[in-house]
């Protein structure tokens, strides 16, 4: 299996190599050369898997290829998942007759990023061990990756780890879930801007070759090929636990930079026949405004209630374009070109109609969030967070899209006592951290503040990185 730039400017790569690359040096993200293909009854064997983690294992082997032998990848995969707060990792909870929460917040830091993050970096000191080398990491979150990241990377002697967050625009457990950890590797900054600054500033070092080479960047946010691969398993073995491929089945996703929700399709094109998935967004809508005008068109990030959706520059949306055109390299580079120059770029009709017959995409305000966390707690007793309140209103306001046996699952993205405030305010209870993040608010932080700027966030880079510093290559 090798792996290609949306932009077409960059050599194919290995899994392993695409693993520590992260972002193509041509600006571009990598994709699989070709899609795997599991027929209709290999699907239906998939039901006959004892665990997740054998699932995890079948859904992988064919996009690692040789890069990690079948005893290596099971040994890592038991490993990654074996302290998660339920057996089944991402355990299904029926809300009525056909809607459903799959539950992805039993990881570390409480969130579905665990998922992947957990075995990234496994996947990360694997390689790095066996080639003697060193990375320094380089992430942007809105909230929850950052926190997975930084756990799944800390104490690591081959990385260091710099993760930039919008200060003031995480909730506070977020930010204490992330600055608290003061493993000498990890380095938190907190940029005086919005997420898609900190993304932007992300791109803009991974764009200086000297840099990154310097430094030897990589990245496990969801530029990162391993990023979505993980989560792909999760689709897969939802769906085959309800039925899938004898019962249609759709899942609803809150999302703000499309990897989630990209996963699921994904999971289509290796052969699991998903209904179109919905995509629940909040006020930052450019998502459902994409689907519904087929101009792709950035606003001003608006803060919300669902934190870690406060996105209006989707990357992973690259990926889908990169489908959607055919695979035609150049078309990609110069739409993401404009959208780049203009803040806006118009989808080709025949792409546009592509995406609304695979797509439902609805944008949620904050009201209509609150009242779906209510309704949640009130018809089965079940305290979500608001981003999962995002996607249970995008759920019902799409039902009528979907055939009536069709099972709807809603990703429950995060544990409620992330969001205690939203939570509160919704259902009158503030939820409780478990056991063992109940000192949560009592440990020490450590974080830089930095302007959104580049020569200042570079300078913080190189002088705290250890490779920098002579810490070995």
């Amino acid at each position: 299996m090798h792996y290609i730039s949306t932009r077409g400017a960059a050599p194919p790569l290995s899994f392993e190599d695409a693993l520590l690359t992260g972002l193509a040096p041509d600006g571009g993200l990598y994709v699989p050369a070709t899609w795997p293909e599991f027929d209709e009854g290999e699907v239906r064997e998939f039901r006959q898997c004892l665990s997740y983690r054998e699932v995890a294992c079948r859904v992988m082997a064919p996009f690692v290829g040789e890069s990690v032998s079948a005893d290596a990848l099971e040994t890592l995969v038991a490993d990654a998942y074996r302290d998660f707060g339920h057996g089944a990792v991402a355990p299904l909870v029926q809300i009525d007759h056909r809607l459903w929460l799959m539950e992805l917040f039993h990881g570390p830091t409480l969130a579905f990023k665990d998922i992947a993050l957990q075995l990234v970096g496994r996947l990360f000191d694997s390689v790095l061990a066996r080639r003697g080398r060193r990375v320094t990491i380089i992430g942007a979150t809105s909230g929850d990756t950052g926190s997975a990241a930084i756990e799944a990377c800390r104490d690591r002697d081959a990385i260091d780890i710099f993760i930039l967050h919008p200060k003031g625009r995480t909730s506070e457990v977020q930010r204490r879930q992330m600055t608290t950890v003061l493993s000498p590797n990890v380095h938190n900054i907190a940029i005086e801007g919005t997420f898609d600054d900190c993304q932007d500033l992300v791109k803009a070092m991974f764009g200086d070759a000297a840099f990154r080479e310097r430094l030897q960047l990589s990245a496990v946010n969801s530029i990162n090929w391993a990023r979505i691969l993980a989560q792909i398993v999760y689709y897969v073995s939802t769906a085959v636990a309800l039925g899938s491929p004898d019962r249609p089945v759709q899942f609803a996703v809150p999302t703000g930079n499309f990897g989630n929700v990209y996963a699921s399709y994904a999971a289509r094109r290796i052969g699991l026949p998903l209904e179109p998935s919905v995509i629940g967004s909040n006020h930052n809508d450019i998502l459902p405004r994409a689907l519904a005008t087929g101009v792709l068109a950035a606003a001003p990030v608006t803060p919300t209630l669902s934190p870690s959706m406060d996105i209006q520059i989707s990357s992973n949306f690259e990926r889908y374009l990169f489908e959607l055109f055919d695979r035609d390299a150049a078309a990609v580079t110069e739409l993401m070109r404009r959208f780049r120059a203009d803040g806006r770029a118009e989808l080709p009709p025949a792409a546009h109609e592509r995406a609304v017959w695979q797509f439902h995409a609805t944008a949620v305000g904050d009201d209509d969030t609150l009242e779906a966390m209510r309704w949640v707690y009130r018809h089965a007793g079940i305290v979500v967070d608001p981003h999962t309140g995002v996607g249970v209103c995008g759920a019902d306001r799409t039902r009528f899209h979907t055939r009536k046996d069709c099972a709807i699952v809603v990703a429950a993205c995060a544990h409620p006592a992330k969001f205690p405030d939203a939570v509160e305010r919704a259902i009158g209870v503030r939820p409780a951290l478990p056991p063992r993040l109940a000192d949560l608010y009592d440990r020490p932080e450590r974080c830089t503040t930095l302007p959104a700027a580049l020569a200042p966030v570079q300078a913080f880079v190189a002088d705290h990185a250890r490779i920098a510093r002579g810490g070995g290559a």
